[in-house]
């Protein structure tokens, strides 16, 4: 990256824009596959290294972005987890994939 001088580039705005984009390249790989097809998307060699590819593109730019803004993605996540278990309590949520605002009490 220094190498390539690319730094100045690498704003949040930009970096976010990135993932996003790389995002969309993942999923393009998945759309119009069916549940089965998709599960089993890793059998075919060429495919499976096009998901690869773009899982480490989703990756890096997540990496690069969590480093420009100082977040640490080990606690953000440890924190998000705890969150989800309070919003999703077992008792409520087991074997549900409603939002947690459909869960009642």
């Amino acid at each position: 990256m220094a190498e390539r001088d690319w730094e100045q580039f690498h704003t949040p705005k930009n970096l976010a824009m990135a993932l996003s984009g790389e995002v969309g390249e993942l999923l393009e790989l998945f759309q119009w596959l069916t549940p089965e097809q998709s599960s089993a998307v890793m059998a075919d060699p060429g495919r499976a290294q096009r998901v690869r590819e773009e899982a480490a593109d989703v990756l890096a730019y997540l990496l690069r972005f969590s480093d420009v803004l100082g977040i640490d993605l080990e606690q953000a996540l440890i924190e998000k987890i705890a969150a989800n278990r309070a919003k999703y309590p077992v008792h409520l949520a087991r074997g549900r994939a409603d939002k947690y605002t459909e869960l009642g009490d």
